[in-house]
């Protein structure tokens, strides 16, 4: 049989706390030594969530630029990154 867990005001306030700190579930149900879906749904009920990314984050794009074309050095080496193809130019002409 598994024993009920007996949330208290304090336990609820380090969920949320944890949460506002950016961890994932896992980390939070770890931190607590309680079972990871016991901490989601009990985060869900008092709504503890992650914040945000703020809109003018530095790594975030604009939702409405124009997808870059095959073969863009961004898109090209981000797939070619850690394998035989670093460094290599896109191998096919760019059709645009």
């Amino acid at each position: 049989m598994v024993a009920k867990v007996e949330w208290s005001a304090a336990l609820d306030e380090r969920l949320r706390a944890l949460r506002q700190a950016g961890f994932g579930w896992t980390l939070v149900a770890e931190e607590l030594r309680l079972g990871r879906y016991t901490v989601i749904e009990r985060g869900r009920r008092i709504g503890a969530r992650r914040p945000r990314r703020a809109a003018g984050d530095a790594d975030a794009e604009a939702r409405d630029r124009t997808a870059w074309p095959p073969g863009h050095p961004v898109t090209w080496g981000v797939l070619t990154e850690g394998t035989v193809l670093a460094g290599q130019a896109y191998p096919y002409p760019v059709f645009l």
